[in-house]
């Protein structure tokens, strides 16, 4: 890769100019286009320090509108950063629709480094290799250009202006103590970049080599670049239908909804022996999780009416509120619509140590979404995948991960509805929605089976709580974040 390549001639000054001018009036014309097509466009650009990146980066936007692109400084991690999922401060960051984000720096420089520096194995480095690429991979099948810039200097050059920017007051703060162990450590750095550039140079993400030897010269090389990706992009768009993947992850025996009793019962008296004794287990688990720095998610998904917000109010009440947080997931907001479909779920994640629970998840990719038509079918088809993909991020972070189905028979749903509709109190829980949804039941349980077969993984496993008695439902639900909790604990 790296080593291989040839450099392009550099063209002579009067026709560097001229390009470059045309250049930059296509990427501001093409800035137009991605805004009218709702195009979202990812540039990075990463590479060895002291290259330019930052100052081509500055020349490249500057015919470009303010208002529809931003510039992300990714750095070492912060504090925060830190306490959450690899992969967590990227995807939070993804452009909206109709937008650009330049990435000055990235997951390449940010794992490169860690690695070169001994502190993550080759283990764990080539475990983030992978989710780089399933994450670079998504983008692209839910709608994103992913253009990749490396900028390229020899080590000499890199040492001469290392030089020149410390002896300047006013740009010595450009050079970091990383840039200098770079120059002093060319040749090793370079041989993990190269290992790197190849593992990740993907066609839904490729990664182009720019010659960093003079300014004007790497801001033509990306501008034209980003002009003809803008174009291949946006005609591409035009009938994009991304791949459908195989499942490569363990999956777990899972029984049809139909085919589980829901005569699963517990008196009142037993009932509040074993909520006492388990509420206070899970409070002192809660406490070792926070020193152990693990995280834990769990989801909840169910038939309306099933008691999934008496059973999260369970869980909940023997929890210290500073350190877990209940998310009420609706209809995606403007900003959420605009994104990447998990894009609210990354930035819900919690810290580690902290737990977090969700009234309604990202299965509604597979079942609502798909059911009512909110996004195309090859969408939800490729959502199993993203899931467990998404998912595998969170076990591997070490987080505890469970998920919860709330099931209810027909019958009991339409006997809560009807309580629901004729208690002054409980109105505001029936929506008209709720009985559409009702209208469909054989529709959304052959989906939620599919769904229950395809991600019941064994990092992320389903548990179905039945719940036509909604304490015997708690109880079990209670018992089985406890033994999770308490398995993960003792690893």
């Amino acid at each position: 890769m790296l080593k291989e390549w040839v450099k392009e001639d550099r063209p002579s000054n009067d026709v560097l100019t001229e390009r470059l001018e045309k250049a930059r009036m296509d990427l501001a014309v093409r800035q137009m286009m991605v805004k009218e097509k709702n195009l979202p466009v990812l540039v990075v650009f990463d590479g060895w320090g002291a290259a330019g990146k930052g100052s081509v980066l500055g020349r490249v936007i500057k015919g470009m509108d303010p208002r529809f692109f931003k510039c992300e400084t990714l750095t070492e991690p912060t504090s925060d950063e830190t306490r959450r999922p690899f992969l967590y401060r990227y995807f939070v960051r993804i452009p909206k629709e109709g937008k650009f984000s330049f990435f000055d720096g990235s997951w390449m420089g940010e794992v490169t480094t860690q690695f070169l520096h001994g502190e993550i194995s080759k283990k764990q480095y080539k475990e983030h290799l992978t989710s780089i690429k399933r994450f670079e991979r998504t983008l692209n099948d839910n709608g994103y250009l992913v253009v990749k810039f490396f900028f390229h200097i020899d080590e000499k050059t890199q040492k001469k202006r290392i030089k020149e920017l410390e002896s300047d007051t006013y740009t010595k703060w450009r050079v970091s103590d990383n840039d200098k162990w770079q120059n002093k450590h060319y040749d090793k750095c370079l041989e993990v970049y190269d290992e790197y550039i190849e593992a990740t140079n993907q066609f839904v993400a490729p990664w182009y080599f720019i010659d960093s030897s003079q300014k004007k010269w790497a801001e033509l090389q990306v501008t034209e670049i980003l002009v003809a990706s803008i174009d291949t992009a946006l005609k591409n768009a035009e009938s994009k239908t991304a791949p459908l993947l195989q499942n490569t992850f363990p999956l777990r025996d899972t029984p049809k909804l139909a085919d589980i009793s829901l005569d699963k019962s517990i008196t009142d008296e037993e009932y509040k022996v074993e909520l006492d004794k388990l509420q206070k287990r899970l409070g002192e688990l809660h406490n070792e999780l926070y020193h152990k720095k693990i995280p834990v998610v769990v989801a909840y998904e169910g038939w309306d009416a099933a008691g999934k917000g008496g059973n999260i109010k369970r869980i909940a009440a023997a929890l210290d509120p500073r350190g877990y947080e209940v998310h009420p997931i609706a209809s995606p907001e403007p900003a959420e619509k605009a994104r990447h479909y998990l894009w609210r779920f990354w930035n819900r994640l919690p810290k580690d140590g902290h737990i977090a629970i969700f009234d309604r998840t990202w299965y509604g990719r597979v079942m609502v979404e798909r059911l009512e038509g909110f996004c195309s079918e090859n969408d939800w088809q490729r959502a199993y995948n993203e899931i467990n993909e998404f998912e595998k991020e969170l076990a591997d972070w070490n987080a505890v991960v469970i998920k919860f189905w709330v099931q209810i028979d027909k019958d009991t749903q339409l006997a809560r509805f009807t309580d629901r509709q004729n208690t002054p109190e409980k109105q505001w829980k029936i929506t008209d929605e709720d009985w559409r949804n009702r209208e469909k039941w054989d529709q959304y349980e052959a989906a939620i089976d599919e769904m229950l077969q395809k991600t019941n993984t064994k990092y992320a496993p389903w548990y179905v709580l039945e719940s036509n008695d909604k304490k015997y439902a708690r109880i079990k639900a209670l018992k089985i974040l406890i033994k999770a909790i308490e398995k993960k604990l003792a690893e």
